[in-house]
């Protein structure tokens, strides 16, 4: 039983089968399709109310039937024929839409992006094919494709395809191959961001949290072209944001061909789910794209082991499926029947892969735990580094003590704790004092609860730690906001040190007024420059302070 690829989510078996003997059609090698077969889609189309691409090779045979439009379809490139940049790739899509248009830029990109034969779209108006669109492309072009005006059924199966692909493929030959500009070619997600501000949220919170969005778009590689805004009371249940707005978002991302959807809040699965069947591409919230960098930056095994797992307890919930595909519970007698979904399969499935890694989770939590024990029987004390992602707690680990941990002016640089030894010397005793300190990974406002879970092997260095030292990005504009994400998430944690220190970093970079303000609101503070080592040796002298004032409160008091 051949496959039928893209979104079938609620399709019946019956058009499935419909679907499925598509494959048993072979069109004329001499031609883009027949007649005969441009109806049958139509039909297919009407009947299913989704969008059909078929991917045919040059010997007429259907290798592929989607449901879908072209940029959601497209062939894997690992399953596409391996030829020179200067030969089409031997396939073409027929693909079918509900207007009489010509294809959006989407479907443009992504036949560019694979070098197809050729695109056509059958436009579908009262359950028949009513006309076409022919796309393909040519050498010197920018962008490098032509679409014809609209042609009649009869005009396109009577145009000789194999000889029009010999002679686009000669000319992209003798010009040596087709310039694509970068948004065709680049891998990068071009991503338009959505944000959704409701009645508690301020002006200005929402727009440092687009400004955050836009930082963590970046930080998983992605492109962002643009941003839509909506004001409302509150979500709307199934979309999000209003129903004419989901079209604008529809013709705004098919006007930049974006290809991912961001929105600046957590959405549910269904609302994923609709919003994805109403704009045609795929669409992902904030936790997600944090998800994703946390995958990107995990280089250790616990590091790798704690974003699975977050991963996985975020996935659960968000699995589709029909349940339609059925696999047997056993071979025997009492065994036999309906058996289970392969939803309900993928479930229990990784529903034991949670169970497997918070075991390890749970062993990684021990180990530290061991680890932590030996360092409190060599009786140096522990200060945590704490603070929002990229404020510079990497930076001023390797200043203090040259760790040579990873930096970069990105979010979530480093996911791995790191502790290292700093020697500070007292300088009315020059007697030299111990102190170990702990890079912890960065916090973020609203930080997802499946992070917090998954990562609590590594934020218990936190709570086992004598004191805290909590780093803030001075030039941030957000810096207020930042320390009371930070708070918030502390207080959520159990057991944290008494004790804390705040210093602001990146001084260098800010105005004198800002300054000022920061040292009338926390006078007791320390203010430095990580990068450019300023204040540091006072830094660490109130370390040192603090850290005597955290054994002293925690030092078990003599009973007479």
């Amino acid at each position: 039983m051949q496959n039928i690829y893209g979104n079938i989510q609620g399709i019946k078996s019956s058009h499935l089968k419909k679907l499925q003997q598509l494959y048993e059609d072979r069109q004329p090698a001499d031609r883009f399709i027949t007649l005969e077969f441009a109806q049958t889609l139509a039909a297919i189309t009407a009947t299913i109310q989704h969008p059909i691409c078929c991917y045919i090779n040059r010997r007429g045979q259907i290798l592929r039937v989607s449901v879908g439009t072209p940029n959601q379809t497209q062939i894997p490139a690992e399953e596409l024929p391996r030829r020179s940049a200067e030969r089409l790739i031997g396939i073409r899509c027929i693909a079918t839409q509900f207007k009489s248009a010509t294809p959006d830029e989407t479907a443009l990109i992504t036949m560019a992006r694979q070098r197809l034969d050729a695109l056509v779209t059958l436009s579908i108006v009262n359950n028949q094919a009513e006309e076409a669109f022919l796309a393909y492309l040519v050498p010197d072009l920018q962008p490098p494709w032509i679409v014809s005006p609209p042609l009649s059924l009869d005009d396109l199966t009577e145009q000789d395809f194999s000889d029009l692909v010999a002679e686009w493929e000669k000319d992209i030959s003798d010009a040596g191959g087709i310039v694509l500009p970068q948004e065709v070619f680049s891998e990068q997600d071009r991503v338009l961001l959505i944000g959704v501000q409701t009645d508690n949220v301020s002006a200005q919170r929402f727009e440092d949290g687009l400004v955050e969005l836009t930082r963590l778009v970046d930080s998983a590689k992605g492109i962002v072209l643009d941003t839509m805004r909506q004001k409302r009371s509150q979500p709307h249940p199934q979309t999000v944001v209003g129903k004419g707005k989901v079209e604008e978002i529809k013709l705004l991302a098919q006007k930049l061909g974006a290809n991912l959807i961001v929105f600046d809040r957590d959405i549910s699965p269904s609302q994923a789910r609709n919003l994805e069947n109403e704009i045609g591409m795929r669409v992902v919230d904030r936790t997600e794209v944090i998800l994703d960098i946390f995958a990107q930056r995990a280089r250790t095994q616990e590091g790798k082991l704690q974003v699975e797992l977050a991963q996985l307890e975020y996935m659960l919930p968000r699995l589709r499926g029909r349940g339609q595909e059925m696999s047997r519970l056993g071979a025997g007698i009492g065994t036999r029947g309906p058996g289970e979904t392969k939803l309900e399969t993928e479930r229990r499935t990784i529903q034991r892969q949670i169970s497997q890694l918070q075991q390890e989770v749970n062993q990684l939590q021990a180990h530290r735990a061991r680890i932590r024990q030996q360092r409190q029987q060599q009786e140096i004390p522990v200060v945590a580094l704490v603070g929002y992602t990229n404020a510079g707690k990497s930076t001023l680990l390797n200043v203090l003590t040259n760790a040579e941990v990873y930096t970069a002016d990105q979010l979530f640089a480093t996911l791995d704790p790191t502790t290292r030894k700093v020697v500070i010397t007292q300088p009315e005793t020059q007697e030299r004092r111990t102190i170990l300190l702990t890079d912890t990974v960065g916090f973020i406002h609203e930080l997802p609860p499946s992070l917090v879970d998954a990562f609590r092997a590594t934020l218990e260095e936190v709570t086992e730690a004598d004191a805290l030292l909590h780093l803030v990005d001075l030039s941030h504009p957000a810096w207020e906001s930042h320390i009371a994400s930070v708070q918030e998430i502390l207080e959520e944690i159990s057991a944290i040190p008494d004790k804390s220190l705040i210093a602001f970093n990146k001084i260098d970079r800010v105005s004198s007024e800002t300054l000022a303000e920061a040292q009338q609101k926390y006078p007791q503070a320390v203010f430095i420059s990580a990068t450019e080592r300023l204040s540091l040796e006072t830094l660490k002298q109130h370390l040192l302070q603090l850290i005597e004032v955290a054994i002293e409160i925690t030092a078990p008091q003599n009973s007479y």
